[in-house]
């Protein structure tokens, strides 16, 4: 404060204000912007694709809490009413299914590598018409490898380093280092890469606090976002060729991580949609809007329910 009783900001304080609104102008809020959002998918069919943490859950310590609320249920269900509506995950799906527990939807999980369309409760405890609502599982043959890399990352990496914790996602592995020592971080990843190199075949990258394992093959969120657009009978188009006038699908893709980032680049390919990241903080993304948190997705989901209604 000045003599005179001026505040005085701070420099950095205002040169992150300042960043903040430059990315806000390029990243509007997708409920601020919503009339132009609707405007924009007038005549089109809407298509709705979900992540799950932190997306519909807030992100928490322990990946097995990560529950979402009823209030989120609630809109997701009214949206899926609606709109064709799919949650794309890493989580494996029977899990993401657990949480959610709207068997009205399609779940892609392990980052769209185990999709599944609607079922209903007889099937979901398994039998004939399970194994018909599975519509794509590229990397199958993968199976066996991955069981194999998660017994040795249990033993190499959850059992020696406290805080950390594999998670089996079935087409792949996420490997949670949120609860550890930050300290010790680069330790996890080293003893990730230690046992990876016996798995050539297996990939790794890295989302919030978490490293991810995946077959090496050419599937990430984004080829299932494609993947479920043509399964829904639109274009399936996104690699910059022309979709041509008969695509009338609007796919609003909603999610928080890198991984997320393919299905945002996708949209983007196709010249119409809307990519939308939840951040409180500007990132380098190729959404075209965003939201703060899961309150706001959630706000979001309840209005397209109010405007597919009027």
């Amino acid at each position: 404060m000045t003599k005179h009783g001026a505040v005085v900001v701070p420099v950095a304080a205002a040169a992150a204000d300042a960043e903040h609104d430059e990315w806000m102008e390029k990243h509007p809020s997708a409920l601020g912007k919503f009339e132009a959002l609707a405007a924009a998918a007038k005549g089109k069919r809407i298509v709705v694709f979900l992540d799950y943490d932190g997306t519909l859950s807030p992100i928490v310590e322990d990946p097995d809490r990560a529950v979402m609320t009823d209030e989120m249920r609630d809109a997701v269900r009214g949206v899926a009413a609606r709109f064709p509506t799919a949650i794309v995950s890493g989580r494996c799906r029977d899990k993401v299914l657990s949480f959610v527990g709207l068997e009205e939807l399609y779940y892609a999980g392990s980052h769209g590598m185990d999709i599944q369309g609607p079922t209903n409760a007889a099937a979901s405890k398994g039998g004939e018409e399970e194994e018909e609502s599975v519509l794509c599982q590229p990397a199958r043959e993968f199976l066996p490898m991955i069981g194999e890399a998660y017994a040795a990352l249990v033993e190499k990496v959850e059992g020696v380093i406290p805080g950390a914790k594999v998670e089996n996602n079935k087409f792949c592995l996420s490997v949670h280092f949120r609860r550890v020592d930050e300290r010790r971080w680069g330790a996890v990843a080293d003893q990730v890469r230690a046992v990876l190199r016996g798995y050539p075949r297996l990939r790794l990258t890295q989302g919030r606090k978490v490293l991810e394992v995946r077959p090496a093959i050419k599937w990430d969120k984004g080829e299932a976002l494609r993947f479920l657009l043509s399964a829904l009978g639109f274009s399936a188009a996104g690699d910059g060729e022309d979709d041509g006038d008969d695509d009338d699908a609007f796919p609003i893709y909603i999610g928080d991580d890198r991984t997320d980032e393919d299905a945002f680049r996708v949209l983007r390919a196709r010249g119409h949609g809307a990519g939308i990241l939840v951040s409180r903080f500007p990132k380098d993304t190729c959404a075209s809007f965003s939201l703060r948190d899961p309150g706001e997705v959630k706000d979001f989901l309840r209005k397209l329910v109010t405007c597919a209604a009027a």
